[in-house]
């Protein structure tokens, strides 16, 4: 099955405070970011009862089949073969996001147009280990049906398994043009303003959509690394790993090359984090107590000032008009 990778917003802040010069982060979205889409297609390992396995599975409760929902595996996810595919995937959707900013509609995220040649190549390297994990996946094809057939009992088909798998894990990047086309301006140009100003309110929404993600990431890797700096009740210096120092090291490149420069507060406290931990390293911070508790008071500053720049709410799933559905062989994420 294919799936078209969709923005589902995570319990996200709210920013509060001065927003910048929010009308001129959207034009430099509209004229320096490019939208790309990313959608897979990928064999389903997981496959619903049919009605009359689902009425025996209900019989053994004593309950009404439908108010049943049951399914089987086709085959063990644990395997190694199957892991390593499925790994590759994980791989292409971090990337993906990594290099780009949040678009509020499903499967699209906005890449700067100077990384789309990088960002490309790429993704013709993930392809190339993608085909390699998916022809060692086949090789061991045989043994997970068979494996399946004893797990499954009753419950095997054969008719779910296709002859091989080469072929049924995929992806597919396009740059969708998310601005209303010339040709509108002179069929109806009220309609054509009307295009514009929808386009107008997703960049908008866009520029939100970053401030908030960046802020919500910032706030908690100051968070984490200012609370492992600090002791245990015993007043140990607490444990903490390199990757909590690395971690922030690399959002601050991130920001770098894609913050949208929206928000002053933000990009005044990313300033001041980088100017505190610029130059240290996580085992200076391990063997010398004094510089570990000067950078963790200081990082707390900051992290109480990232505090009131965020308020929780609860989740929301930002989509903006109708979208079409997509078909039974391929499917999008976010």
């Amino acid at each position: 099955m294919s799936a078209l990778i969709e923005s589902h917003a995570p319990a996200s802040p709210t920013v509060v405070g001065p927003s910048g010069n929010h009308d001129e982060a959207v034009r430099r979205l509209r004229s320096e970011m490019a939208p790309v889409r990313l959608s897979f297609t990928w064999f389903g390992v997981n496959k619903s009862l049919n009605a009359d396995q689902k009425a025996r599975a209900a019989a053994t409760f004593e309950a009404d089949a439908p108010f049943v929902s049951a399914g089987k595996k086709l085959f063990d996810t644990k395997d190694q073969s199957f892991r390593a595919v499925s790994a590759v995937r994980t791989k292409i959707v971090e990337s993906w996001r990594g290099m780009s900013l949040p678009f509020p509609e499903p499967g699209v995220r906005l890449l700067r147009r100077d990384q789309v040649e990088a960002f490309l190549a790429l993704m013709t390297d993930f392809r190339v280990e993608l085909a390699d994990a998916v022809t060692e996946l086949d090789r061991h094809y045989a043994e997970l049906r068979e494996g399946a057939a004893r797990r499954l009992g009753d419950l095997f088909d054969p008719n779910d398994y296709p002859e091989r798998l080469i072929g049924l894990f995929d992806f597919t990047v396009d740059f969708p043009n998310v601005e209303p086309p010339g040709y509108l301006l002179a069929l109806s140009p009220g309609l054509y303003r009307e295009e514009q100003r929808r386009v107008r309110r997703r960049f908008d929404e866009a520029v939100r959509l970053a401030e908030e993600a960046f802020l919500a990431e910032f706030a908690r890797l100051v968070g984490h690394l200012t609370e492992r700096l600090g002791t245990e009740a015993d007043g140990t210096p607490r444990v903490f790993r390199d990757s909590t120092v690395g971690n922030l090291s690399e959002f601050f490149e991130r920001f770098r090359q894609l913050d949208v420069r929206s928000h002053e507060q933000l990009d005044a406290l990313v300033t001041e984090a980088q100017r505190i931990v610029r130059g240290i390293g996580p085992q200076d911070l391990r063997d010398q107590g004094a510089l570990r508790q000067h950078v963790a008071e200081r990082l707390g500053r900051v992290r109480d000032e990232l505090q009131t720049l965020v308020v929780e709410r609860p989740r929301r799933r930002v989509l903006r008009g109708p979208s079409p559905s997509p078909s039974p062989s391929s499917s999008s994420e976010g």
